[in-house]
């Protein structure tokens, strides 16, 4: 059996995809699995760490802010799709694939799309509760469309009834132990308000966040915040706040590399509203406060968030109303009302689906 798997552009993607991969050569060890990304994303150095053949086309996005450099980079855009055409026809006839799966990035469209209309086999997984236009068009070709919430099949017209997997969620995450976690990160028994707005760092999650450390490093809490690349002037801005960095209740780092730790060991979670994200803090149970990027396309982050505020499983405030003053007084009222806040993790753990990879790779096989 050979699987030609499409993904690419963030972990959101990529990751999912790898963890669907391993579980299919678990159940087929003689499976030829084959990944084709783009040469400068991360997948270029994520799937051969994984130990996965990987291949590559030319591929870009569009860009949607109207400007001279953008005009020019979709021209460049439009150019990488007609070659696209002749660099995945190429690729089909050569790998000769039974099935081809898309888990988006840019890569994915003309890949997936090339499969379908040559009568290969195809199945797509849509991450996010509001489609992508990609994932839109390509739902009308393929044989499966697989979906990480229902929400997503209202925006979708696709061939066939789209199935709700869920997204694979790494094992590290869900076999995490709260107790274990805090023991590991040397808590003792205040809660704890672990906050991210991932790697490169969000500008207005760290300024807020600056504002919240302010205001309760004195009171029986720990924090543990990830400022991110973009965030490096966080410590100082504390320090010249008058918070005590080496304060045993104060964790504040650039990057977050015990991810799963800090998410079982968590109290309250502060961050984006990513699909990835969102799966780990329901798979754990956490109470989350959802701050939604703006700067995704389809703002598809606050439909992500918002799926999970219609269940009583979150707290969702979107930058443009976001104040310091406003988050204060939302931890404030998760920490002064216990029940609330075991309520709305318990509501987002009924939401998890654990077993995402599995019924993925079934639909595959099938």
């Amino acid at each position: 059996m050979k699987v030609l798997f499409a993904a690419g552009g963030t972990g959101g993607h990529i990751n999912p995809a790898l963890s669907v991969a391993q579980e299919l050569k678990k159940r087929c060890p003689d499976a030829d699995i084959l990944f084709v990304g783009t040469a400068d994303k991360m997948e270029s150095k994520l799937v051969p760490a994984a130990g996965f053949d990987f291949t590559t086309i030319k591929i870009s996005g569009f860009q949607r802010k109207i400007t001279i450099k953008n005009i020019f980079r979709n021209i460049q855009t439009i150019v990488y799709l007609m070659l696209s055409f002749f660099q995945v026809r190429k690729l089909l006839k050569e790998f000769k694939p039974d099935a081809v799966i898309g888990f988006g990035g840019y890569v994915s469209g003309p890949v997936v799309r090339a499969a379908a209309k040559k009568g290969i086999k195809t199945l797509i997984h849509e991450q996010n509760a509001y489609p992508g236009i990609a994932n839109k068009a390509l739902a009308k070709l393929v044989d499966k469309t697989l979906l990480t919430v229902e929400d997503a099949s209202k925006l979708m017209s696709p061939k066939n009834k789209p199935i709700v997997t869920g997204l694979p969620i790494r094992d590290e995450i869900i076999n995490a132990d709260k107790e274990t976690a805090r023991k590991k990160l040397g808590l003792d028994d205040k809660p704890l308000i672990f906050s991210t707005g991932g790697s490169l760092g969000a500008r207005t999650i760290n300024e807020v966040m600056v504002e919240l450390i302010v205001a309760k490093h004195k009171d029986e809490v720990h924090f543990i915040h990830g400022y991110g690349q973009y965030g490096k002037w966080v410590p100082e801005r504390l320090s010249q706040k008058g918070v005590d960095l080496t304060a045993e209740n104060i964790d504040v780092r650039e990057y977050i590399y015990d991810m799963a730790d800090c998410l079982a060991a968590a109290d309250i979670v502060i961050s984006r509203a990513g699909a990835s994200s969102l799966s780990e803090i329901q798979a754990l149970g956490k109470t989350a406060i959802l701050i939604p990027s703006p700067n995704v396309a389809e703002n598809h982050q606050y439909h992500n968030a918002m799926a999970l505020v219609n269940n009583d499983a979150a707290i969702v405030f979107e930058e443009k109303d976001l104040t310091a003053n406003k988050l204060i007084d939302a931890v404030n009222d998760l920490l002064n009302d216990r029940e609330k806040l075991a309520r709305i993790g318990f509501n987002a753990k009924k939401m998890a689906k654990l077993d995402a990879k599995e019924k993925i790779c079934n639909e595959i096989l099938e």
